[in-house]
């Protein structure tokens, strides 16, 4: 039988009887709503570390090290997000997630790629069904788009 819970004086009395011990460490929100124009920001602050001092810019190191390295790593990062997901670990996928985000900017960074294109991109996608664009794309062989066999 499940504990009778105090009566509660105060909304945090309410919120600690209530949440998970977990949920109760957590930052309190922002007072400005978090958009994905963070991932616009940081992409510009990647792009200006391109031709920084290695030894005080992460980026500028990693994209010193060729396209090769800042692909490897990206993927280091991935497979670390996955791992997170799978076990459960909410917070440490957030942390992970961020690592990932942060390695693609790189990428496209070192790739010539704009944020601006992937959400064009995306935009296009919009609306359509997943299953019906992934059908409508030619299989890859190689990295080079190929005819659909009939």
């Amino acid at each position: 039988m499940a504990k009778p819970i105090k009566k509660a004086k105060t909304i945090k009395s309410v919120k600690k009887a209530l949440l998970p011990k977990r949920l109760l460490k957590l930052p309190p929100a922002p007072a400005q709503p978090t958009s994905a124009l963070v991932l616009d920001r940081l992409w510009k602050v990647v792009q200006s570390r391109r031709n920084a001092d290695p030894s005080v810019s992460h980026s500028a190191r990693l994209l010193g090290r060729g396209i090769g390295k800042v692909a490897q790593k990206f993927g280091e990062e991935a497979v670390e997000c996955l791992i997170e997901a799978v076990a459960g670990r909410r917070e440490a996928l957030i942390g992970e997630s961020a690592d990932v985000l942060y390695h693609l900017l790189v990428l496209w960074v070192a790739s010539d790629v704009q944020p601006v294109d992937v959400w064009h991109e995306l935009e296009r996608r919009e609306g359509v069904s997943g299953i019906a664009e992934k059908a409508a794309r030619a299989p890859l062989a190689f990295g080079v788009k190929t005819s659909k066999i009939p």
